[in-house]
Formats: structure tokens, sequence, C-alpha cells
């Protein structure tokens, strides 16, 4: 897929050459200075007189007609060197490689040292490279049938970068393509139907990953769920002719296991909402309700590639919420497996019920931290939009590690408070310890509150995705559709992860 060389030799055959250019004097230098004089100083005529452009993002594709080996130049816009971020340099990276797949392009070149500025180094430039081309190029080719011509894919990038030593190229560009192909197989997941992505699917997947990449596993039948007393999660599944499944994947980066990171994410393959039941609009796309496994398990597909020395637990609930003569009724009250009881208020919460049961089984599998992922509520939206992940805490220097690492990756995430109200809404019950609905009046918030029952001190983050797992427009690193949003989050959580103090 990727080649590194040192030299750039402009007489090489290339499909393209892509070249960044930054708002700068009109003058070509270095070996751009090399490139125009094989253009006859065209490039920078055409730079004076606004044809081509360096405003951000803005792609200006140049025909060779035979002056070099490629047989055409797509110059990138990169803005003010000063302004450009790592984030702006992703994008743009995106844009390009949309254009790329657009025009059936096999094969190109990029000259990765017109992309590096004093923030963004070589290896940085590398790795928003490919994990780019991974997300940028992503399609789902859903249940149409298939053209009998073969499809044209970009399948060969060679990256020129003088600077820098060739196997380090490689290095970066190896692990900027697992980032944006973990996050790919996260939104496959979650575009994937419900009839065709059961919970038994799951857990095939995740032995899958397993397999691959050498993970413990475990896979608990609902026998062996009932025997555990998770009655909160087999609630959730009393509707379902589909069995239930609770799924752990264990990676041990470090010789003793210790310092834990415990990643727990809801797998609702599809969420009728039970009695509680959703209305004709907002029961279609359900299938995203389990955005959250596939944010853990593409998570872990990263966590298996790059080898962190960290320990990572993660364990996924999975089941469908159906209706059915047996499924569970609001008014009913519920164990959960650390004993608490449950007033079921509205069964369309269930994914807290789920998540509550999971939470303590991550805890039993000895995580030491806690980080949740869940398509929630409703709530989230309405509070922050279409565009950020709400998250929550009991624990603000496990919070800021997650933050940073979002922020690294390019997703918006914002904190919401966790209050006593909160939590006193939730154990306001007349029949049980805890009520899983105590209104719609701040949904996200008391939401949160709920699963915090089940850390018991455990430092711990909530992250609510309702909202950023999916999206209805096309944007520079993929199409419309699933987003594996908190993929590349998580995975660099566990790489960047420091152990703090409780």
């Amino acid at each position: 897929m990727f080649t590194a060389k040192r030299e750039l030799d402009l007489t090489t055959n290339h499909e393209s050459l892509v070249i960044g250019l930054f708002e700068k004097p009109e003058k070509f230098t270095g070996e751009l200075a090399g490139l125009d004089e094989k253009f006859d100083g065209q490039l920078t005529e055409l730079v004076r007189s606004g044809d081509l452009s360096a405003k951000l993002k803005n792609i200006t594709k140049v025909h060779s007609f035979g002056k070099i080996g490629a047989k055409r130049l797509y110059f990138v816009g990169l803005g003010k060197e000063k302004e450009l971020s790592f984030d702006k340099l992703r994008a743009s990276f995106g844009k390009v490689f949309k254009q790329l797949k657009a025009s059936k392009l096999e094969e190109t070149a990029f000259y990765l040292d017109t992309f590096v500025t004093e923030e963004i180094s070589g290896l940085d430039a590398a790795h928003a490279l490919s994990e780019a081309m991974a997300l940028a190029t992503y399609q789902f080719d859903g249940y149409k049938q298939k053209s009998n011509e073969p499809e044209k894919r970009l399948e060969k990038v060679t990256v020129y970068c003088a600077s820098l030593v060739e196997e380090d190229v490689k290095a970066s560009l190896s692990v900027g393509y697992a980032f944006g192909k973990g996050t790919n197989s996260a939104r496959t997941l979650v575009n994937t139907p419900g009839n065709l992505l059961t919970a038994t699917d799951m857990a095939n997947y995740a032995t899958d990953l397993a397999v691959k990449y050498d993970f413990d596993l475990e896979i608990l039948e609902k026998a062996e769920i009932e025997k555990l007393g998770m009655g909160a999660f087999l609630a959730v599944n009393k509707g379902s002719e589909e069995p239930p499944k609770m799924i752990v994947l264990k990676y041990q980066g470090k010789e003793e296991w210790t310092d834990v990171i415990g990643l727990v994410g809801k797998g609702i393959t599809f969420d009728t909402g039970g009695y509680s039941i959703k209305t004709k609009a907002g029961i279609v796309g359900m299938k995203t309700d389990m955005g959250g496994a596939a944010a853990v398990l593409g998570a872990m597909e990263i966590i298996g590639e790059i080898r962190p020395e960290q320990n990572v637990v993660a364990v996924i609930p999975s089941t469908d919420n159906m209706i059915s003569g047996g499924a569970f009724k609001p008014d009913d009250v519920i164990t959960s497996m650390n004993g608490k009881t449950i007033e079921v208020l509205n069964t369309d919460a269930e994914g807290r019920l789920v998540l509550a049961d999971a939470v303590t089984y991550a805890k039993h599998h000895g995580a030491n931290y806690l980080v949740d992922v869940a398509t929630l509520t409703g709530g989230v939206i309405t509070a922050l939009g279409l565009h950020t992940t709400g998250a929550m805490t009991n624990h603000d220097g496990l919070y800021k590690q997650v933050l940073d690492s979002a922020v690294e990756a390019g997703e918006q995430m914002w904190q919401l408070p966790l209050f006593e109200t909160e939590k006193e809404r939730v154990r306001n019950s007349k029949v049980a310890d805890l009520n899983n609905s105590p209104g719609s009046e701040g949904h996200a918030l008391v939401a949160g509150a709920f699963i915090g029952e089940f850390t018991e001190g455990t430092p711990w983050v909530h992250l609510d995705i309702a909202g950023t797992a999916t999206t209805s427009k096309d944007h520079d690193l993929g199409p419309a559709g699933a987003t594996g949003v908190m993929t590349r989050t998580l995975a660099l959580f566990v790489e960047r992860f420091e152990p703090i103090e409780k």
C-alpha cells in the first residue's frame, strides 16, 4: 500500500503527484523551484494569477503534459503555515483523497516535505496522510446488486520525504492507517442492518478479532449471564428471540494485570423501545444503537495493531430490545449484578440497564479505570447538537486524558455536570434502590448519573454519542452514515494513558 522514499525524482512515472502549498511569497523554492523550472516558470504565473490558490483545502489539478514523470499534479492549499493544525492537515489530506478516488486513480505520490511545518513534523504529517486516506476513501457498499465491471481503488501510495528515515516514515504511515481502518470497521458495524448483525454476529466478530490479535476472549451465554445475576441485562433481552451475549476481550500489554483500562460499549443491535415503543419515525435508524460497541471493537482493532504497553479489558453487552408477551414492562423491578434493584419506568431507557451490568462485569475483570461509550439519549442531542459528544465523569484527571485524546483525534467533546441532584433523582424510587428514568428533564444527565451508580468509586468517564455516531452529510473524512466516532479517541487514550491517583 505505502512506499516511502527520501529523494523526489521528478522523472518517476506516477498517475499523480500531490504537493502542499502554503500562503507565502509567490516563488517556489527548494525542490519546488526545480519543479517550476520544468514548467518554464508557469507554476509561479499560476500562483500570481490566482489560478493556483493556497487557500486552506483548495485543490488545483494541473496536467504535466509530459514535462515530468507524473501525469498530473494536485496542489493542496494549506493556508497560512503558522495556522495549520494537525486536524486541518488531516482534513486537507481527506479532501484530496476524495478527489483522487473520484478520479478513479489507482496510484499516487505525495511530496510530504511540502506539508511539514515547525509544529507538524514529517512523522505527524505521515500519520495524518495515511489516517485520512483510510477515512476519506471509506464506503459502505451495502446490498445492491454489484456491477460486473471491477471498481478501481487507490492501492499504491508513494511518500517522498527527504528529511526522514524511510523506515520511520513507513512506521508512521502504518500506525495512521491502522487508526483509520479501525474507525472504518466501526463504521461498517454501525451501518450493518440489525437483521444481519445480531448479538451472535457481534460475538463472532469479536471472536475473529481475538484470533487475529491474540486477545483473551470470553463470550457469556444466557445461562452463564443468569448464573451471574445480570438481571438488568437479561431484562432488556426478555422480549427477544435472539440470545444475549456478554462479550469480553482482554489485551495484556504489561507483564502484570494492573492499571487495567475498562472500555464498555453499549451493544443494542436494534432498539424498538420495548413497550415504551418509539414513534414510526424514531424507530428508523435504530440499527445504529450499537455504536458504542462498534467504537470499542474498532479501538480494540487499533490496539491489536499498535500493541501499546497497557492493559485493556473490553466489555460489550449485546442484545436487541424487542417486544413480545415476555418482554419487560414499565413498573417491573429487576436486580442488577451488583445487587442493586431497579424500578423500570421506561423500557426505552434500556442502554443504561445493559451498561450497569457491563460496568460491574468490567470491574469483575479487574478494571481500575472505566470509559463507557453509548448512543444513549436524545437529550444529549438537544443539549449539544449533532457534532459534539457529551461526557460525564467522577474523576477530572481521567476525563482530561480522554479529552486530550479526543482533541488529537479531531472529535468534539463537552463535559456535562454530574451533580448530586441528578444522583438523587435516579435514587428516587419507593420500591427499589434506583429508577431507570426519572423524567425527560436533563435526560442526558440522569442517564449518565444512573450508570455512575455502578462504578462504585472507580474513576470513570461516560461518553454519550447519540448525536455523533452518524451524520447525514458527506464530509472531508468520510461519507454520510456511520462516523465511527470515539474509536480513535479510545485508542489514543489507551496508547497515551498515564496511571492516575484515585
